[in-house]
């Protein structure tokens, strides 16, 4: 037995294109056949009437009556023979060859023609009922006779000068002289449906060309799948998605990316002017290179965004825009920063104590123990390292000194000298040293940057620590002012020119940098985080060329906690560095190859 094969279904769009074909023909065949019966209507009306008129002036003609009145007083009708030739025969035949009807009967009061357009008919009995119009009545018929289908009307012939009924008159026009008039009235209406329906068919073809496009050529069951699929995949993935259409409205705006940028969703908002970061709209401009990468600072977040132009059999559909929080990253990054830094000053310290032990081990060598004892008493006294940073006693925090102490040796490989102002006091502890890193670490490495950069002869940074108590024992404030000899920010700086370096990517390095390297994202970040704790980061002085350089004040609420003073601590640090000086004479990193 042979398999039947399954017909291929029809398309969405060929089974609408079919549909609406199919109302359209209906709707005017419907349309055609309800006014083709209301003008059939119409026209048998319109006969009736005239039926009504012409026998009602028959029957209303005195010799007419007079006549009939005379024929019905008889005892029999005439001979058909004498009917002919009489006066009615001639009146009826005279009356319809005037008007056009299909007949004019009249008859006695029994109903037997007295005249008829077949003579063979006359003196005999009508074939339709003329009961009502020998009873006094007019009446209006449809009736099929001997002469075939009409529409008429029966009149009575009263005698003259009496309301009795001698007789009735019966006129009658043929339906197909009212098909034939229909058929002249209904061309037009046919022209006219037949335009309706090829404007129907044509209309059909338009929309299904334009739901084709409308819906990229998918299905209704397609389109719903991808429907699903967007927003599971939308609003399933962490990373921000923002859809921009070809006539420049956001379409799409998941979850991930209204987190991400802070702002409500944006779908339907134009993307000119949508609250977005500058570097977005950029990145789809017309001359934007796809594929390319900023990295855009947004509610405290560090973010890489890139654009993708999306296409659709060639049809331009506009640009995805794709964020990925690096915030982590950033702080990871920063952390190893730290730590290497640490790392760095810890290898200068270890380099500095194993020079110590080998002056040590050389005055053990030469027979020398009491210089040897002596040199160990006052190694023993003021401690074995020499801190990196001047003024680091006025510092109670392990973790400044330790940070401080580490971007001081950092510094000073490059030749820059990092000191602590003189009016630095910090006397309680650090409780955000993640946010204290970040601020006061980017200060210090502008203003190293800056400082190399400079004409200066004397490089150097200052920094400014200052902690003011919370109240009522609550968290602190920590001020931060970072100063250096670098050629400034500019002369003449307006205070709005001046905001321009809190701005992303803004950089004055001059090296080059590849895409999402971090360059120009440290000031802006600074400033986020201290604004986020209701502090700020702005620019005190903007600084003059040949130095010294810009002034960048910081203030951090919610970062110090008050903490007992350590007894002795400023003393003993103190007395330190004064006993250390004579053995840091030697520049710190001239021996760094032992």
């Amino acid at each position: 037995m042979k398999r039947r094969t399954a017909l291929p279904a029809l398309r969405f769009s060929t089974q609408t294109l079919l549909l609406q074909l199919g109302v359209v023909a209906l709707v005017v065949l419907l349309s055609s056949a309800v006014h083709a019966w209301l003008t059939y209507e119409r026209l048998g009306r319109e006969a009736e009437s005239q039926a009504l008129t012409l026998a009602r002036t028959v029957a209303s003609d005195p010799s007419v009556r007079a006549e009939v009145q005379s024929i019905s007083a008889l005892p029999a009708a005439p001979p058909a023979a004498e009917l002919l030739a009489g006066p009615l025969m001639a009146a009826a035949e005279g009356a319809r060859a005037r008007t056009g009807a299909l007949f004019v009967v009249i008859t006695d009061e029994t109903g037997i023609r007295l005249a008829h357009p077949d003579a063979e008919r006359l003196g005999e009995k009508v074939s339709t009922d003329p009961s009502e119009a020998l009873a006094g009545k007019e009446v209006t018929t449809r009736n099929t006779g001997t002469l075939g289908p009409s529409a008429g009307a029966k009149v009575p012939v009263f005698a003259p000068g009496s309301a009795a009924v001698v007789g009735e008159v019966s006129v009658g026009y043929s339906t197909e002289s009212i098909s034939q008039s229909l058929a002249r009235d209904i061309a037009p209406i046919a022209v006219t449906a037949a335009g309706a329906l090829l404007a129907g068919v044509l209309a059909s073809f338009l929309l299904r060309r334009r739901l084709q496009r409308l819906t990229l050529g998918l299905e209704p069951e397609e389109i719903s799948t991808l429907v699903h699929d967007q927003v599971a995949v939308l609003q399933g993935v962490d990373d921000g998605v923002i859809g921009v259409s070809a006539d420049g409205r956001v379409s799409v705006f998941n979850a991930a990316a209204r987190r991400l940028l802070g702002v409500p969703d944006l779908a339907g908002t134009p993307w000119a002017t949508a609250p977005v970061p500058a570097q977005l709209k950029a990145l789809t401009r017309a001359d934007a290179a796809e594929g390319d990468a900023v990295e855009v600072v947004a509610g405290g977040r560090v973010l890489v965004a890139s654009a993708r132009k999306a296409l659709h059999r060639r049809e331009d559909l506009g640009w995805v825009v794709m964020l990925r929080d690096r915030t982590e990253l950033q702080q990871l990054t920063r952390q190893l920063d730290a730590v290497g830094t640490m790392s760095a000053a810890l290898r200068a310290q270890r380099h500095e104590f194993a020079n110590q032990l080998h002056t040590i081990a050389g005055f053990m060598s030469i027979g020398q123990a009491q210089q040897a004892q002596a040199y160990l008493a006052r190694l023993v006294a003021t401690g074995p390292l020499t801190f990196p940073v001047d003024q680091a006693e006025l510092l109670q925090d392990p973790y400044l000194q330790a940070f401080l102490g580490a971007k001081g040796v950092e510094a000073d490989e490059r030749g820059v000298s990092l000191r602590l102002g003189p009016e630095s006091l910090v006397r309680g502890h650090v409780t955000e040293p993640q946010d204290v890193t970040t601020v006061l670490g980017n200060l210090i490495d502008n203003a190293v940057n800056a400082a190399v950069a400079g004409s200066a002869a004397e490089r150097w940074v200052e920094v400014e620590v200052l902690d003011e108590p919370g109240m009522n024992g609550g968290p602190g404030t920590l001020h931060i002012v970072v100063a250096d000899s670098g050629d400034g920010l500019g002369t003449g700086m307006t205070a709005a020119e001046a905001e321009a370096v809190f701005a992303e990517g803004y950089t004055t390095s001059e090296r080059p940098t590849r895409a999402g390297a971090g360059h120009g994202l440290g000031l802006a970040l600074s400033r986020q985080l201290a604004r986020r704790r209701g502090g700020d980061v702005r620019v005190l002085d903007p600084g003059s060329p040949g130095g010294p350089g810009a002034v960048f004040v910081a203030t951090l609420p919610g970062t110090t906690e008050s903490g007992p003073t350590l007894p002795g601590t400023t003393e003993r640090v103190a007395t330190e560095r004064v006993a250390t000086e004579p053995a840091t004479t030697k520049p710190r990193g001239e021996d760094n190859d032992v």
